[in-house]
């Protein structure tokens, strides 16, 4: 018998409409067809959700799960968790936080066996799909390569000192000798781009500050670290010819080249994150460090300013960067930012984040889409199994109810340490069920149990 899911609002590349999911029969979870009701075989058993709408499975490219050696900050069953809650059917894993960092093929394979955890192909733990980017660091460019063969997604490098000590930064000649091997390898590089230099100097104008201030952590990463590692990358991509992804984007002042140098035919992408779109420096208060990432969250000119390049096709993509870590690390007894630890966890939260503020702005569910689906799937390479609804994909939905509202509380975040500067709000657009394979991971508030997620590996 012939397996169908309808709605009034399905939403696919040729954009929102009537429609149903017709699936292949037996056990695949792959879409025969997108048509009509009426096209529809006479067996076909349909669940109709009606008025609620139908997304593809969002795509998540930049996720901390930081397993193995890290669990207590996050592992692979609550980051899954949240992910099947928060609408999210894959999740690419971030090189560092982990113990040992994902910069060589045991490593790869060290984190392989922890999600896996005894369980085929990551059957044990996983609820939702995820993926591996392999770490680029000063000394393993004799790595990239074969990390490449065994599957990893791309490489992820950092300009300036990331927070851990076994992933080291990468400077410019460290860099130049691993870029042959990442252009042939045709795997994106992705570029946490600040520099040192202007940090470093914006720090001698800072040492009697108050670190309770958020203007001070904001003086502290000024966006010039960003502007000058950005043209650098600018240089290196055309004269090297490989992938470039720029992660994080938060200032938006590195638009205007961004777009120039696409304009040239530079294979560049960019991603920017909820919080930067919807949080602003002069909204956050003296010691709320719930609010420190880096780049830090900017000035809420600049917040517009990102939304229009979103608008201008400047921006592809958004994403978590889901970075938990144990609530101590955040600092929130004495509102240091200088030694809270920089990153926001919100992969249950990030699409009612996100529409809320996108739809205030006249985007549409198909915005959504392309920003949390399809481009991200696309910059991983999962685009021929996930990232949009079309015959020949796997059944990975979301069924999403966007004029709910509801308040954010602990009970709702599911992943491992439920803090978030996003309780208390009041979000507009609910999750209702989350779909795999043509199968529910997590529905009315439940998860189903028997974990299905699986590794996708790009090899």
């Amino acid at each position: 018998m012939a397996h169908a899911f309808a709605a009034n609002r399905v939403v696919t590349p040729q954009g929102t409409r009537r429609a149903a999911l017709l699936l292949e029969d037996g056990p695949a979870g792959v879409i025969r067809a997108v048509c009509d009701l009426g096209d529809l075989p006479a067996d076909a058993e349909v669940v109709d959700f009606g008025e609620r709408a139908l997304l593809p499975g969002l795509v998540d490219s930049h996720v901390h799960i930081n397993e193995p050696g890290r669990t207590e900050w996050e592992g692979f069953a609550t980051a899954t968790r949240a992910a099947a809650a928060g609408g999210y059917t894959a999740l690419v894993d971030m090189p560092l936080n982990c113990l040992p960092e994902t910069t060589t093929v045991a490593a790869l394979e060290a984190k392989r066996a922890a999600a896996s955890a005894g369980g085929p192909a990551g059957q044990a733990q996983c609820l939702v799909d995820w993926a591996a980017w392999g770490g680029a660091v000063a000394d393993n460019q004799a790595h990239l390569l074969p990390l490449a063969r065994a599957g990893v997604a791309g490489f992820k490098c950092f300009l300036i000192y990331p927070g851990c000590d076994g992933f080291t930064m990468i400077d410019r000649v460290q860099l130049e000798r691993a870029l042959p091997a990442i252009a042939e390898s045709r795997l994106p590089l992705l570029v946490h781009a600040e520099l040192a230099g202007p940090i470093d100097a914006a720090a001698a104008n800072l040492r009697d500050a108050n670190w309770r201030e958020y203007a001070t952590y904001l003086a502290s990463r000024p966006d010039e670290a960003e502007l000058e590692a950005i043209r650098l990358m600018i240089q290196l991509c055309r004269r090297y010819a490989f992938r470039l992804h720029i992660v994080h984007l938060s200032t938006a002042q590195a638009l205007r080249e961004l777009q120039a140098a696409r304009a040239e035919g530079l294979p560049i992408t960019v991603e920017t994150c909820p919080h930067y779109l919807h949080f602003a420096a002069e909204e956050i208060a003296d010691g709320a460090t719930l609010l420190k990432c880096a780049p830090p969250i900017r000035g809420a000119g600049n917040r517009a300013a990102l939304w229009q390049g979103l608008r201008a096709g400047i921006i592809d993509l958004i994403v978590t960067d889901h970075s938990p870590c144990p609530p101590a690390m955040k600092h929130a007894d004495d509102g240091r930012f200088d030694l809270a630890w920089g990153g926001i966890a919100s992969l249950s939260v990030a699409l009612p984040v996100v529409w809320t503020d996108a739809s205030r702005r006249g985007f549409s569910l198909d915005d959504i889409a392309r920003w949390m689906s399809a481009a991200p799937a696309a910059l991983a390479g999962l685009n021929a199994r996930a990232g949009v609804l079309q015959a020949g994909r796997e059944a990975n939905f979301v069924v999403f109810d966007p004029e709910a509202q509801f308040v954010v509380a602990p009970e709702r975040l599911h992943y491992r340490h439920p803090i978030s500067p996003y309780l208390g709000e009041t979000l507009r657009g609910v999750v209702e069920a989350t779909y795999l394979r043509g199968e529910p991971v997590y529905r009315t508030g439940e998860f189903i149990s028997g974990a299905r997620g699986r590794e996708l590996r790009l090899c």
